[in-house]
């Protein structure tokens, strides 16, 4: 069983490679769990152009192995990578702006931030106000709180994390402890510097032009393919076991899933462009997942022998 699960924290019986997630479609609606996989596409004018099925049901895990599969498939990584608030780690962060990926992915709290009536707490880390040069924070009532350490952490994918940690020198009879925390001693806080900076430039790029572009777009890209595929084609169950089998049966979906695009397209531009589209599209998507079916269908023949 060891063997079986791996990293994973459970499997299912008739199909190993399955894990147990909470769906979007509960009918019971008391949040049980079923076995399935977490698909991960990428899209580009609502045509697929990547997928890949993964055991973890966070996306935050998902997204540097996705953008190796892109590679691995086109032989280069995408210029700009647009994600919501799911992906927004330190970890994503820094891979995207070492690997010179235009991120525009939000962090956990932006889509708070923005609200008209939104209002930062004062006593927060993130609203106390640092200097850099010495390296200390000042709190509320203008108390310095000095550097007493780091704190490192390891996340799920083996990311090491610091976290710089901030003591203040007498909290004893402040006025405002009572909303500053509630904890016995003087107040200690962690903040991640770097993490901190990631959030900063992705604020500036979500909220420029650019940015507010592509904001609008994402709504009506990889949502609007998942809406296809669920409720204009009834394609909400992989209908194989097992990862290989069911890598396969996507693959065969969004290829007949380009091809009806491109078609709906190019009846609105003209019929006489439909027959000589088809064969070029057809050709072109099945020598782009050629190697991805044969791969499949060779592991297969491995498991069927």
């Amino acid at each position: 069983h060891l063997e079986v699960l791996g990293e994973r924290n459970s499997y299912s019986k008739t199909d190993p490679d399955a894990t147990f997630m909470r769906m979007k479609e509960d009918a019971m609606k008391n949040g049980q769990t079923k076995p399935g996989y977490n698909l991960q596409t990428g899209t580009e004018n609502q045509f697929i152009i990547d997928f890949r099925l993964f055991p973890n049901p966070t996306d935050t895990l998902t997204l540097i192995p996705f953008f190796h599969s892109f590679q691995h498939r086109y032989n280069r990584l995408p210029g700009i990578g647009v994600a919501d608030s799911g992906y927004g780690s330190e970890e994503n962060y820094r891979f995207m702006q070492e690997n010179g990926i235009e991120a525009f992915v939000k962090y956990n709290y932006f889509h708070k931030e923005q609200r008209p009536r939104y209002t930062p707490n004062p006593f927060h880390a993130e609203s106390l106000h640092y200097n850099a040069g010495e390296d200390y924070y000042v709190c509320t009532m203008g108390q310095h709180m000095n550097r007493i350490g780091t704190r490192r952490d390891k996340t799920a994918s083996g990311y090491i994390t610091e976290s710089a940690r901030y003591k203040a020198q007498r909290c004893e009879g402040c006025p405002l402890r009572g909303s500053c925390f509630k904890a016995q001693g003087n107040r200690i806080i962690e903040v991640n510097h770097r993490l901190n900076q990631y959030k900063r430039q992705a604020r500036e790029r979500l909220l420029s032009e650019e940015g507010i572009r592509h904001r609008g777009r994402r709504c009506i890209e990889p949502e609007a393919v998942f809406g296809q595929m669920k409720y204009n084609m009834a394609y909400r169950r992989f209908r194989h076991v097992g990862e290989d089998k069911v890598t396969m049966d996507f693959a065969f979906f969004a290829i007949a899933f380009n091809i009806k695009k491109m078609c709906a397209r190019l009846r609105k531009a003209g019929k006489e462009f439909i027959t000589l589209a088809k064969s070029i599209f057809i050709g072109l998507f099945i020598t782009r997942y050629n190697g991805n079916i044969a791969t499949c269908y060779q592991m297969n023949e491995k498991k069927a022998a």
